[in-house]
């Protein structure tokens, strides 16, 4: 007889630690599904793990049936994967990666135990190893690879050159136009020279933000008035610099002081040399005359709103307070207020050079208690600093100020986020918040539910109420509008163009509507929602949803689209998601664990959408971080929370002084830190305004600078992660982004998506991009400010300008 082969001493460890380690993959597999099939979800974890742990035990006893009945659980895994996927790339990869790794290792030893039972060596085992270890290996560089989650349709926007005399002379608003176009008709910088671009100047602040959670971050877009680039730091000191070189040609220290909000996201600016430019637009009222004294300072004006709450004006030429305006310069804007604890009110976005008047809104900290600043919106003289009107949400008939004694109405909607002004209108248009406390209604006037969650339009010259437009009813969610509304030419069905402006939401809506009416240009539906227990509340029976509009990461989530890293975390984040109510979009907050998807974070935020106006497109850039929330019934004896930003990207339970209730919320993340639902978590997108499609969609940012538990990966994996910092859309063909998690300044081919250029930050940036000619030099330059990632503790100073060489 030929003796039969038999595994050594070392083969036979090897079988039973892998057979061990398989089989205890598989009990916690089984051991999770247990859990999951009795809240209802897949059977797929009990199944798979009872096969994989037996699979392991018969392996550990050396029997080839193990590695038999494991590749009957890969093949049914990936089957399952097919009909529980729509077959894109991570969501594939959550569920088979790991498990094909495994089974690489289960067919190389194959062989082992063909011989451990006696028989002779099964070698084709090491062809099914090779076939298994080529899938992984190609699904490792596809890691690495960015997956469109909509490739393009080649139906981007083209190239159109640009005219001379259409070309872009100064970026002298926030959003560049004061209908915040973010849009540069400049093409020196293209999509062939691109990538050319290389550091032109950097400078240094000075002035660093510390995060401790509550909101310190650089969040500027410059501005560029001849040969001229001014900037604001986060404690609000003024400096202007040489569009050329970056030298500081002069700086005002401000130096202002919050606990909690420590950013200034841009200014205003006015020159009295220009003359008045009056409405064209019938029955609009006129712009107010405006004029600086003959020999005064501050013919030309930079005008910024603080973080403690001030109004400033110095003088575009030397830095200087002007001299006439308010007292030296400065206008308190907690005037009328009443009480204003430092962290319940600051000024967040920048002020709005409205004709010859210069409007603000404010930041009233959410979540807090009921007993809040009120969200009035005013508007003062440009020249003397003085209040022209006061729009106050709860009292909108009265546009003077509060009578010594008494105040503008307390816990009124707000708007912090950046306003748009249309000259031929005269009409300035307000982007609106929640009444405190945001998430509990009950209290609620009939005037905090007309202006909550609203597009507000008002007479720029008077305060007067135009229109107003809603976007949530009783918002419960903290979905305050969060961005400056775009003023476009709409192209209606019929092919008549109209005076339209576009705003999207955290909710992932993205709104049409007509400037003078304020009437919706694309369908709204008003759809039926669910309400909660919360006693008293007053639900909304429907919410509005424009679905005319592409839904920007606002799909309704389902337990196949959670996610992670391995089948394991995906697993606990299904746990997690069938032990919540979830009733898609407007689930109502209650006493039980729910979910908000998108939450509070966004959807889009106050980096406001970039447009193309020659060819019809915007640019739209979101995040999508859900939030758990649960209601806690509370006497709320305590202090008040302090109003920092952590309160709105969730950090553990806070009282909502006032109400009956305290509030916990946190965003859902997995056990490894990771969002649970599927990647992207981030994207660049680019609509159609005129077939009112999406062209492309495509993630933004890696894992390079961040990753699961805090740890920094170092691989830049292209999964698209939050995004939060505005875009810059250009007539080259560009739509530039910094404000991801990782630290890099991209430029993206507007007419496909696909990136094609970036520069590495020092550190992260939240900043705009913006762009501009020297009128000197005729050289074109891209301008980032970089102070540090919301995920990231590295800070710094920098204002970097790219050039062609």
């Amino acid at each position: 007889m030929t003796p039969q082969p038999q595994a050594s001493g070392l083969s036979k460890l090897i079988l039973i630690g892998l057979g061990m380690i398989v089989a205890l993959l598989g009990l916690a597999l089984a051991a999770g599904g247990v859990r999951l099939t009795s809240l209802g979800g897949s059977w797929y974890f009990l199944v798979g793990g009872v096969a994989m742990a037996l699979a392991g035990i018969l392996i550990a006893l050396r029997k080839p049936a193990g590695a038999w009945l494991y590749a009957v659980f890969l093949v049914g895994t990936a089957v399952w994967a097919l009909a529980d996927t729509d077959r894109s790339f991570w969501p594939m990869f959550s569920r088979l990666f790991m498990f094909s790794v495994i089974g690489v290792v289960v067919a190389l030893v194959y062989p082992t135990l063909k011989r451990a039972a006696g028989a002779s060596a099964g070698r084709g085992a090491y062809g099914v190893a090779g076939v298994l270890a080529i899938a992984a290996a190609v699904t490792v560089v596809n890691m690495f690879l960015p997956h469109p989650s909509v490739p393009a349709t080649g139906k981007g926007p083209g190239l159109t050159k640009v005219d001379p005399a259409n070309a872009q002379k100064d970026w002298a608003h926030y959003g560049n136009t004061e209908g915040g176009s973010r849009f540069a008709a400049l093409d020196q910088i293209n999509r062939d020279t691109v990538n050319k671009l290389q550091v032109a100047w950097t400078y240094h602040t000075g002035d660093v933000a510390l995060s401790d959670g509550n909101g310190a971050e650089d969040q500027l877009t410059p501005l560029q008035i001849g040969n001229k680039v001014f900037i604001c730091t986060p404690h609000n000191n003024l400096i202007a610099l040489d569009a050329d070189s970056g030298k500081e040609l002069w700086k005002n220290p401000i130096n202002a002081q919050s606990k909690v909000w420590q950013r200034c996201r841009g200014m205003a600016y006015f020159d009295a040399t220009q003359p008045v430019v009056q409405p064209s637009q019938p029955n609009s009222s006129a712009v107010i005359a405006a004029s600086v004294p003959a020999g005064a300072n501050c013919q030309r004006r930079l005008l910024t709103n603080t973080i403690d709450a001030r109004l400033i004006a110095v003088d575009a030429d030397t830095g200087e307070f002007c001299q006439g305006f308010g007292n030296n310069g400065q206008v308190d804007l907690k005037a009328g207020l009443g009480e204003v604890p430092d962290s319940y009110y600051q000024l967040s976005s920048a002020p709005l050079m409205a004709g010859t008047t210069v409007v603000v809104g404010g930041r009233v900290a959410d979540n807090v208690q009921t007993d809040m600043p009120g969200g009035v919106i005013r508007g003062f003289d440009v020249i003397t600093g003085a209040m022209r009107w006061a729009f106050d949400p709860g009292n909108p008939a009265d546009k003077q100020a509060p009578a010594d004694g008494s105040s503008y109405v307390r816990s009124t909607p707000n708007s912090w986020a950046p306003m748009s002004y249309d000259p031929a209108m005269n009409t300035v248009f307000l982007p609106m918040g929640s009444s405190s406390t945001d998430i509990y209604g009950a209290e609620r006037t009939a005037l905090n539910h007309k202006y909550g969650a609203s597009v507000l339009a008002v007479d720029a010259s008077t305060g007067a109420e135009k229109w107003v437009y809603q976007t949530v009813h009783n918002d419960l969610w903290d979905f305050d509008l969060p961005m400056q509304p775009s003023l476009i030419d709409f192209t209606k069905d019929d092919g008549s163009s109209v005076p339209a402006l576009v705003i999207g939401t955290k909710a992932g809506q993205i709104f049409v509507l007509d400037r003078a009416t304020g009437q919706p240009l694309t369908k709204v539906e008003e759809v039926p929602v669910k309400a909660a227990g919360i006693p008293n509340e007053q639900y909304s029976p429907t919410q509005p949803k424009s679905v005319g509009m592409p839904q920007i990461g606002a799909q309704t989530l389902t337990e196949s689209d959670m996610w992670g890293a391995t089948p394991y975390d995906q697993l606990l984040c299904r746990i997690d998601f069938k032990k919540m109510r979830y009733d898609g979009l407007y689930t109502a907050p209650g006493t039980d664990l729910s979910l908000s998807f998108p939450g509070s974070l966004g959807g889009m935020n106050w980096g406001s959408l970039s447009t193309d106006p020659v060819h019809g497109f915007i640019f739209v850039n979101d995040m999508r971080l859900g939030l758990w929330i649960q209601m806690i019934p509370s006497a709320n004896k305590g202090q008040a929370a302090g109003g920092g930003e952590a309160l709105n990207t969730g950090m553990g339970a806070v009282p909502l002084k006032g109400t009956p209730y305290a509030v916990n919320k946190n965003r859902f993340l997995s056990v490894a830190g990771i969002p649970c639902q599927a990647p992207p978590y981030g994207t660049l997108t680019a609509i159609d305004m005129k077939t009112k499609q999406i062209a492309w969609q495509v993630p933004v940012g890696t894992v390079e600078d961040t990753g699961p538990l805090g740890i920094r990966m170092h691989l830049p994996l292209p999964i698209g992660l939050p995004t939060l910092g505005g875009t810059l859309s250009t007539q080259g063909g560009l739509v530039f982004i910094a404000g991801t998690q990782d630290f890099y300044l991209r430029a993206f081919d507007s007419g496909n998506g696909q990136e094609i250029w970036k520069a590495r930050l020092p550190v992260g940036s939240q900043g705009g991009p913006m762009t501009y000619v020297s009128p000197k030099t005729g050289k074109q330059y891209v301008v980032i400010t970089a102070g540090g990632a919301r995920q990231s503790t590295d800070r710094g100073d920098y204002v970097i300008a790219y050039a062609l060489p």
